[in-house]
């Protein structure tokens, strides 16, 4: 049935390392500030800023406002946890905090896909890019992105809440994923097998296709470009977002694809701090850094704040 004889998990996240937890503590607080401060300024910058009213920029702003609910979801239950050392979540909270999990997960995959088919067509059809990169077109992609992650964070959660777990109750993870739910519940997890790839192959797969073809096209585009200025100056425009895919897609595959063992459990843990953690603070470190137009709205706000501060 859909009854659940134990009321609540313990996460164990690092327990295993006793010591450790107020260096730990400090450690992701510093990562949760940055994360919120870094991608709540591009958001503001994207809104405010004039020069970043681009197809470009509104899918980074949709991307930065994506990372900061994502870190929200997991970090705040594991900083409570180090800080009091109570890790303890209920079945309902976990389910929670496993939905969200998956619909910002879900609509990453697609927000980026959205990103590389609009470096797509900047490089290899700038003929065309105004005409297909409108303000309507920019909208049903982004609002495409977040309902296909609700839609799939409703299936799959739907699927979990179904279980039923009988103990034990420690879920060896620092939050409320997949694999160590599936092996905490006594119920018949196989249909969820099924489900689980269906659903990544049209979440997670299809949307690294798309991205990979982009990225074919524009590649060789660049090097059909004759000056050396030019193929520079072309691939910039994507550079940053590659590298926030690569990260994004690179630490997904070793979680996800490496066999769950006993031996590798420690390593997925490690890689899942990639993923879930790292990522949403180093994408605005990327795009900032290594973006002029950000950098330059950045420069431009902070001299007009200093400008209404002097009055």
């Amino acid at each position: 049935g859909n009854q659940t004889s134990i009321s609540e998990f313990i996460l164990l996240g690092f327990g295993d390392l006793p010591d450790q937890q107020p260096l730990l503590f400090l450690l992701f607080l510093v990562i949760y500030l940055a994360t919120m401060a870094g991608n709540l300024l591009i958001v503001v910058l994207v809104v405010v800023d004039r020069h970043l009213h681009t197809p470009m920029y509104f899918f980074l702003g949709n991307l930065s406002c994506l990372e900061t609910c994502y870190s929200s979801a997991i970090l705040p239950r594991l900083l409570a946890g180090l800080l009091t050392g109570d890790r303890t979540i209920s079945v309902r909270g976990c389910l929670t905090q496993y939905y969200f999990f998956v619909v910002l997960a879900g609509a990453e995959c697609f927000l980026l896909a959205a990103m590389s088919y609009d470096r797509y067509l900047a490089i290899c059809k700038p003929l065309h890019y105004a005409a297909c990169m409108n303000t309507r077109s920019c909208l049903q992609l982004a609002a495409g992105c977040w309902a296909n992650g609700l839609l799939v964070g409703s299936i799959m959660t739907s699927v979990v809440a179904q279980w039923s777990f009988c103990g034990p109750r420690e879920l060896d993870h620092f939050f409320c994923d997949l694999a160590p739910l599936k092996k905490l519940s006594c119920s018949d997890t196989r249909p969820m097998d099924l489900v689980t790839l269906v659903v990544s192959s049209v979440v997670t797969l299809l949307p690294f296709l798309l991205t990979v073809a982009s990225y074919t096209c524009i590649l060789a585009s660049v090097l059909r470009v004759p000056s050396r200025t030019g193929r520079q100056k072309a691939f910039s425009t994507c550079s940053s977002h590659l590298m926030v895919v690569t990260l994004f897609y690179g630490t997904l595959v070793v979680v996800y694809m490496l066999p769950n063992t006993d031996t590798l459990r420690v390593l997925n843990k490690v890689f899942s701090v990639f993923y879930a953690v790292l990522t949403p603070l180093v994408n605005p470190l990327i795009y900032s850094l290594r973006n002029r137009q950000v950098q330059g709205a950045l420069g431009h706000a902070l001299r007009s704040l200093v400008t209404l501060t002097g009055r």
